[in-house]
Order: structure tokens, then C-alpha cells, then sequence
């Protein structure tokens, strides 16, 4: 039987403030995307719009200042004629890159597929755990 003791250990353990912002963050239309590309080597506006279908310059820059504004990706002007820009990734954006590699090959592994149809030979429903 659990106590009122066991159960708030749970809650803490099953909810971190911490990693709900850093899912927030990363998991935002687009932002993985981004920073996948960034990741690549692509690192200017023109190339990430290029790289990635269907983002809009619009949105690109909204997340780029987000993740600027967060410390992920640091915008540097080159003062050339025309002026270049390029965004690099911080060393806490580099940091994401083992996280967006694990998505990336959780992605292929699981989502390349139909649904329902499991290849995987320890795939289990999460109802079979308890």
C-alpha cells in the first residue's frame, strides 16, 4: 500500500520543471527541424528556409529569436556587402545534438513504418507493464 509519502516521491519523480521547458522548447512546431538542420552544418537563413519544406520565413525567424533568446543558437552579422547572417548553435545548443539523434532514430525506427505494425521483437503495449 502506498503512503501519502510514496505518492508525492512519485509525483516529483514523474514531473520535472526542467525537462517539461526543455520539451516545450524543443518540441515546438518547427524548433526540431531547426535545430536538425543546424546541427547538418546549415547555417544561414536563406538555406534553413531551403532546407526545410514548408517552414516559412516568417515562422524560421520567430524560432530562431526564441532560440536565441534561450542561449541555443547565437546569430552572428558578418558585415559583408550584402550583409550576411549566419546562425550557429551555442554549446548548449550542441548539447541537444545526442537528444535530437535519439529522436531522429526513434523517428526511423518507429514512425517509418505503418502504424500498429511493430517490427521491433520487444515492443510491448504500455498497459502490459503494469
Amino acid at each position: 500500500m502506498q503512503t501519502a509519502s510514496d505518492h508525492s516521491q512519485l509525483e516529483s519523480e514523474a514531473f520535472c520543471p526542467h525537462y517539461h521547458k526543455a520539451v516545450e522548447l524543443i518540441g515546438r512546431r518547427w524548433t526540431g527541424a531547426i535545430l536538425r538542420a543546424l546541427l547538418s552544418g546549415v547555417d544561414r537563413f536563406s538555406d534553413l528556409t531551403e532546407t526545410v519544406p514548408g517552414l516559412s520565413d516568417r515562422m524560421l525567424s520567430e524560432r530562431l529569436e526564441e532560440l536565441e533568446a534561450e542561449g541555443i543558437v547565437h546569430r552572428n552579422v558578418k558585415p559583408e556587402i550584402p550583409v550576411r547572417i549566419e546562425y550557429q548553435l551555442t554549446a548548449r545548443g550542441y548539447a541537444l545534438g545526442a537528444v535530437i539523434q535519439a529522436v531522429s532514430q526513434w523517428a526511423e525506427e518507429w514512425l517509418a513504418q505503418a502504424p500498429g505494425h511493430s517490427h521491433h521483437p520487444t515492443a510491448t503495449s504500455p498497459s502490459s507493464d503494469h
